[in-house]
């Protein structure tokens, strides 16, 4: 049986929420990340996990929404919007913990193959997080908490 679309992205963000077992599942072993930054392979995306698991505690990434523009084959591109969501306890970027809880958008894109990421290309709002946490001019509570559609 064929994995939908939105269970093979879920059960993505859900390894890279922590559960990194979920992701053989689901990501290609020779995976690439094309976002700035070292994560591609597995090693890399253990790495990064472990780094974010650090430096926010009860970190989660929520999907709000997937386009499929996979073909008939299965094979092609998924788009996604989504938050990752965390409370700021350990060094991040460069900023010392602040123990604030921040909303961190992402727009990602996911090549997939055969039934698995092999791809991945994604925007995170990190400006957005520097404001949060007061490191970028002033912190606005809740400037992320309003004209989100959430599925959570």
């Amino acid at each position: 049986m064929t994995r939908s679309v939105d269970d093979l992205i879920t059960t993505f963000y859900r390894g890279l929420s922590g559960d990194v077992g979920l992701l053989d599942d689901v990501m290609a072993p020779d995976w690439v990340d094309d976002s700035p930054g070292p994560a591609s392979g597995r090693a890399g995306i253990e790495s990064l996990v472990a780094a974010v698991d650090h430096a926010f505690a009860d970190f989660r990434i929520v999907v709000h929404a997937i386009v499929d523009g996979r073909g008939s084959d299965g094979n092609g591109m998924v788009a996604v919007r989504g938050e990752m969501r965390g409370v700021h306890e350990g060094e991040w970027l460069g900023v010392p913990p602040t123990g604030r809880a921040v909303r961190i958008r992402i727009h990602e894109f996911h090549q997939i193959t055969d039934g698995l990421v092999v791809r991945s290309w994604g925007l995170e709002d990190w400006f957005g997080w520097l404001r949060q946490v007061g490191a970028a001019g002033s912190a606005e509570p809740g400037i992320y908490e309003g004209n989100v559609a959430t599925h959570d």
